[in-house]
């Protein structure tokens, strides 16, 4: 199973700290890719009419930046595979990081962009996550500057570790859709993670 990863710290009545060391906390992630290949059809006798202006395909690519507004996020995107162990990789406390393997920004699908809540350092990309209401914007910058997606924030829900609900975050979706993830909850001294994640869950905008 891949897990994501984030470091963070809190103090024993569940709220943030930065005073303790970061941790590595998990949270479950996508099943196994699958591909399917079509079945063969047989070519239309006739052309597809035409129209007079085609609408633009939509704006898809690998994200290279994540931007917040509404809580001051402004991070870089970077890629992230695998570890050898099947974890997610860790980005840099001040960086995001986008599942790789997953749908990109603008593509039908959940893209998967996970950071850390804090560090030894203060604050981290994150840390400020659990402060977005339905609605909010955000804006994912592709790589190449080929332009900016944007998505609407739907909702923010926490969950036990160990109760990760994988397919309804990284499940298939009807359009393109997003996912932010972090640790949250109380921190659990004994192992020095977070015993939550925190996900937020946005649809593109129309």
């Amino acid at each position: 199973m891949l897990l994501a990863s984030c470091g963070a710290s809190t103090d024993a009545d569940g709220d943030r700290a930065t005073t303790r060391s970061p941790s590595s906390s998990s949270a479950s992630a996508p099943p196994p890719s699958t591909t399917t290949t079509p079945a063969a059809t047989a070519p239309p006798t006739t052309a597809p009419p035409t129209t007079a202006a085609e609408e633009p395909a939509p704006l898809q690519g690998s994200p290279a930046r994540v931007v917040i507004p509404d809580i001051g996020v402004d991070a870089p995107v970077v890629d992230l595979g695998r570890n050898p162990d099947g974890t997610l990789q860790v980005p840099d406390w001040q960086d995001a990081g986008w599942y790789a393997r997953g749908p990109e920004a603008g593509e039908r699908g959940p893209a998967v962009i996970v950071g850390h809540v804090d560090s030894e350092a203060g604050p981290a990309v994150f840390y400020r996550l659990d402060e977005l209401q339905p609605g909010a914007p955000i804006d994912v910058d592709l790589d190449d500057g080929a332009g900016s997606v944007r998505y609407l924030v739907d909702r923010i829900e926490r969950f036990p570790k160990d109760a990760f609900p994988t397919l309804d975050v990284y499940g298939l979706t009807p359009g393109p859709e997003l996912r932010l993830i972090t640790c949250d909850g109380e921190f659990d001294t004994s192992t020095g993670h977070y015993v939550d994640n925190l996900v937020v869950y946005a649809t593109i905008a129309p």
